[in-house]
């Protein structure tokens, strides 16, 4: 029993991992997105799939070393009334 629940993980494990390696292309009978505008070239599919800093920003994880005093914000004003 436990060799035949082993042979069934390791085969869907080994058709799993068969998948495509092909560079994405697209739809039959649909052709790239124009060139945005004022850009010097068409966009590559590599270039599609980067994440724009919008998407993924950076993180900032610079932790506090020592107390500081904050600045006076002129923004941060009591409720009205």
């Amino acid at each position: 029993m436990k060799a035949q629940i082993a042979m069934g993980l390791t085969a869907s494990l080994l058709l799993a991992a068969c998948g495509g390696r092909e560079p994405l292309q697209p739809s039959q009978g649909e052709g790239m997105p124009v060139a945005p505008a004022m850009a010097q070239s068409e966009p590559t599919t590599d270039d599609l799939l980067e994440p724009t800093t919008q998407q993924r920003p950076e993180r900032v994880d610079e932790l506090l070393r020592r107390s500081q005093e904050r600045e006076d914000d002129p923004f941060d004003l009591p409720p009205p009334g």
